[in-house]
């Protein structure tokens, strides 16, 4: 499964968290403004309650004058959703005056369980009224002593609060929606800008890997400044470890040839003694292995340099004009294709003495012809791209049980042809250390075909 950037966790984590705040201050918003549009229908309604009040405690207006300082119009227009209500209630026949937009029904009492009771003794709750109508209602007693005791109420159509609400959540919901693209392109920009230098330092690294440079360079953020230090100082310190190590190495080279030719020329000295022989024998098998095992030091020192890189044609080239040369008595011709492009990550060295070893042992088999070719591969997923370098030649080849025995060091087919029998086994173990293959089989030409797999670029 593909691991998401670091940008993309950041993208949708605050992405995420400006949804969540923008829907939390929506629904607080919404909430709030809902309680002040209520808060002001209330007022209205208190306002024409108190008149009501006002009203029925001055009995001394004549009937056709009684109750008309409310100045709402729409207490007159049936059914319009504006009501309001007298019941007397120290009869034992409740005398009810309702106002004329309630035409023949009548307002409900409200509950004392189901109000919202104020401190000035006013109940107020949302009722069912005439036709179906949500209304806001609020009532009070009255007591007048002598004059009676009466319920006043007046209601309104709640739909106002309801369309405000409404509205209000209309615009806050558009309003809230472009803000929060607005902030998501920002995040977008925010995070990419702010990343970016992270992604400078990942392909600079990565050209450094490859040879294309040697060291971080350019200017970077205060807060990015200490890593791309600190990487180059890593760097730094690996160079010299390795150069170090390339020292320690070349002294115990010498330090351990001196005395093993002591021992050479004591024993070459006395060749007649059986002693002498073996000691002999001995010393040229501790020479091999002295020298395999320093040559390993050697490699495994080099190819932890960073940023090295070879150009193949040129030295494969060379190497044919060399081969050429060494093999002119047997007339061996040698055919190269190389891709101009083709690049070894590592140094020129280590390739010259693979390729060197194979194009050698090829020339030594073939009959009158070697071939080589190479060719950059594709990039595998995870891994950089691969070069590979083929060797064929047209000698009598080797089975697979020959194959595998002269991979192996010091193993040698046919004692009448020159070497020691360490040639391949030196190309394996240097192609191993750089991540790389040798594999043998059989030539289109006829002969041996050996194939070597090396990191390219």
């Amino acid at each position: 499964m593909r691991r998401n950037s670091l940008a993309t966790r950041l993208f949708f984590s605050a992405s995420a968290w400006v949804v969540v705040i923008l829907a939390i201050t929506g629904v607080v918003l919404s909430s709030v403004y809902r309680d002040a549009t209520e808060r002001a229908f209330d007022r209205r309604l208190n306002l024409y309650l108190r008149t009501l009040i006002a009203e029925v405690a001055t009995p001394d207006e004549p009937p056709d004058r009684q109750f008309q300082s409310l100045g709402e119009p729409l207490f007159e227009l049936p059914l319009s959703g504006w009501y309001w209500q007298i019941t007397r209630t120290d009869t034992d026949k409740a005398e009810v005056r309702v106002s004329r937009s309630l035409w023949d029904k009548k307002l409900p009492k409200l509950d004392e369980r189901g109000a919202e009771l104020t401190a000035a003794g006013i109940r107020i709750a949302y009722v069912d009224g005439p036709e179906g109508q949500s209304l806001r209602m609020v009532e009070r007693p009255v007591d007048l002593g002598i004059d009676g005791k009466f319920l006043v109420g007046v209601a309104g159509d709640a739909s106002e609060i309801f369309d405000e609400t409404r509205s209000f959540d209309y615009y806050l919901g558009g309003t809230f929606t472009a803000l929060g693209i607005v902030l998501l392109l920002t995040t977008i920009f925010q995070v990419r800008f702010g990343l970016a230098p992270l992604k400078r330092i990942s392909e600079s690294i990565a050209d450094i890997r490859s040879g294309r440079a040697e060291r971080l360079e350019g200017e970077f953020p205060v807060e990015i400044a200490p890593l791309a230090r600190e990487t180059n100082a890593l760097i730094d310190a690996n160079r010299e470890i390795v150069e170090r190590a390339r020292t320690h190495v070349g002294n115990l080279a010498h330090a351990i040839k001196t005395p093993l030719s002591v021992i050479i020329n004591e024993a070459s000295a006395h060749g007649s003694d059986p002693f002498a022989r073996k000691m002999l024998e001995q010393t040229d098998v501790m020479r091999d292995q002295v020298a395999h095992h320093l040559e390993r030091a050697r490699i495994a020192a080099r190819v932890t340099i960073v940023g090295t890189v070879t150009e193949v044609a040129p030295a494969i080239e060379a190497l044919q004009r060399t081969m050429e040369k060494i093999h002119r008595d047997r007339g061996i011709v040698i055919e190269v294709k190389a891709d101009p492009k083709a690049k070894f990550r590592g140094e020129r060295q280590d390739l010259e003495e693979m390729a060197g070893n194979l194009v050698d042992n090829a020339c030594k088999w073939a009959s009158s012809r070697v071939f080589i070719e190479v060719l950059v591969g594709q990039a595998e997923p995870g891994l950089g791209p691969t070069l590979r370098l083929i060797v064929d030649d047209d000698g009598r080849g080797l089975s697979a049980a020959e194959r595998a025995q002269v991979s192996r060091r010091g193993q040698r087919l046919d004692e009448s042809k020159p070497g020691s029998g360490l040639g391949l086994s030196i190309v394996v173990d240097l192609a191993a250390l750089y991540g790389g293959n040798l594999s043998l089989g059989n030539a289109p030409i006829g002969g041996l075909r050996a194939e070597l797999t090396l990191p390219g670029i």
